[in-house]
């Protein structure tokens, strides 16, 4: 259990090297924090630190830097998560105000807004398929032997998608068509047509195979293409001094080379709304040397996708947090105003 002069030098300590990146001396922490302790003072609870594995020492300097225990004390007991400016208030409400007609678009401009204020690389996903429930189908003849399919979610998302026929499609058809659609798939999730589901639907009007599976191929690849990542930032990394190490520049490339990977970093924090992993607890080998802050935003029972930050340890976790927060109550009010 640290005391109290303990944790403030702790939250010293780790804010200073946050900032400089420069391991910190017990004179750093004098100069720059008013603590009202001697740098005697400082020198003994730093060493009293270092035994307990808050901080460590460095092989190039007299200084300490927090180690993942320390990073892990700070997230949960000293952090400040108020850590926002007017500037950046008003920056993300001017982003947040952008008119939108699906869910996607605006978790892009989120994701685009965290990167720009927090300057590190930030990754999102839509809502999950499985938790995006059909709400309405529609048919729509074009004309030209042209249909176009419309799925709408509860969610706010619309795909779409067109058929091309070698015949023209009556009327008549197409009401049948739409009644059959309405039928099968309102209140299902959104996800591929499967082959249980397709004869499901075959079942119904046997005597229209030949105009239903165009139909459910082109619902199906429209799908398949729904389950967008968003990435933005990616350069970002490469202004801080951790990242001009080769093997940590490579690992953190790779990641973000696959879609599966990509997938599994944003899915790892599902109990919390928003969950940070420092460091070891990171599953993925590639970032045992990085920090990832994961949030998972939702509106009463509306998945609206996840956003993660990723970025070295010595992430500026209060600047993170603070704006992560902002967002997600400025996404709560914009979709309560929108019901």
């Amino acid at each position: 259990m640290l005391e109290q002069r303990q944790r403030q030098v702790l939250q010293a300590i780790i804010e200073e090297y946050i900032n400089t990146a420069e391991p910190v001396s017990s004179g750093n922490i004098v100069e720059n924090y008013n603590l009202g302790y001697s740098s005697a003072t400082i020198r003994n609870d730093m060493a009293e630190l270092e035994k307990q594995g808050y901080i460590e020492k460095t092989h190039t300097s007299s200084g300490r830097v927090p180690s993942a225990k320390g990073y892990r004390f700070y997230v949960d007991e000293l952090l400040n998560d108020e850590k926002i400016s007017l500037d950046e208030i008003q920056f993300i409400k001017s982003k947040l105000e952008t008119k939108v007609n699906e869910i996607e678009d605006l978790t892009k401009i989120a994701t685009d807004t965290i990167s720009e204020i927090t300057h590190y690389t930030t990754v999102a996903i839509g809502p999950e398929a499985s938790n995006n429930i059909i709400s309405d189908v529609k048919l729509i003849s074009l004309g030209n032997r042209l249909l176009m399919a419309v799925v709408l979610t509860e969610n706010g998302a619309i795909k779409e998608t067109i058929i091309k026929y070698n015949e023209d499609i009556t009327d008549s058809q197409v009401e049948n068509l739409n009644y059959l659609f309405k039928k099968k798939l309102i209140g299902k999730p959104l996800t591929k047509i499967d082959k249980p589901m397709e004869e499901y639907i075959l079942e119904s009007m046997e005597d229209q195979v030949d105009v239903i599976k165009p139909i459910i191929k082109q619902m199906n690849k429209s799908l398949e293409q729904s389950e967008h990542i968003y990435l933005e930032g990616a350069n970002n990394v490469f202004d801080f001094p951790e990242f001009r190490k080769i093997d940590t520049a490579r690992n953190f490339l790779s990641i973000l080379d696959t879609k599966e990977q990509v997938m599994e970093i944003l899915n790892s924090g599902l109990a919390k709304d928003i969950n940070v992993y420092i460091g070891e607890e990171n599953e993925q080998d590639a970032l045992k040397d990085l920090s990832v802050v994961t949030f998972k935003h939702t509106v009463g029972n509306k998945d609206l996708g996840t956003i993660g930050i990723i970025g070295p340890k010595r992430m500026d976790y209060s600047k993170v947090i603070s704006v992560m927060k902002y967002i997600s109550k400025k996404l709560n009010e914009k979709f309560k105003n929108d019901e």
